[in-house]
């Protein structure tokens, strides 16, 4: 059985024993208000933080999203320090990182790594449906960077966080559903 599911240049094939159990953990972006953010992610997008980290003597604190339904969040240790462990072995955790201070500062802006020069872009979060998702957002008054139906791109979204992250909002099938409606 092949490694990969896909060809491409540069794939090594063989396996690699040594990276048994390792997860991809989380993504970090650096916000500017805890406050604002908190709101979006659990309010907005309906995630669940699942633990807050301070480090006063280095003046930043960490906030660790997800999504759990409630009978995952059932699992969620009480303990801080065995609610850490679970934290860093989840998969695909979202880690906001605010530095003390840059709330209380009117002209300190994150980039967002979609203006010049380009480089991060964006993270993903697929919904059932992503057109309804978008009706949400929008009575929301969430910013959008493109609507479902705009551009070339039919059936995905990107809306904007209070930092001006990019968030792609996308539904699993659309491409399967697209591609069987041209057919």
């Amino acid at each position: 059985m092949p490694r990969h599911f896909e060809e491409a240049p540069g794939l090594y094939q063989d396996p690699v024993p040594e990276t048994e159990g390792f997860v991809f953990n989380q993504t970090m972006v650096r916000i500017k208000d805890p406050a604002r953010s908190l709101d979006f992610y659990t309010r907005v997008l309906g995630m669940r933080l699942i633990r807050k980290l301070d480090f006063p003597e280095m003046k930043f604190t960490l906030y660790f999203l997800g999504y759990l339904d409630d009978r995952q969040a059932q699992q969620v240790p009480s303990d801080d320090g065995h609610r850490t462990t679970y934290t860093f072995g989840r998969e695909a955790m979202l880690e906001l990182t605010h530095n003390w201070g840059t709330e209380d500062d009117a002209d300190f802006a994150y980039h967002n790594g979609n203006e010049e020069p380009r480089g991060y872009g964006h993270i993903g979060i697929a919904v059932p449906d992503v057109y309804a998702a978008c009706e949400r957002f929008e009575a929301l008054g969430v910013d959008f960077v493109k609507k479902p139906d705009d551009g070339k791109m039919k059936g995905l979204a990107f809306i904007r966080d209070p930092d001006g992250y990019w968030i792609e909002i996308l539904q699993p099938d659309m491409m399967e559903k697209q591609r069987k409606a041209g057919a």
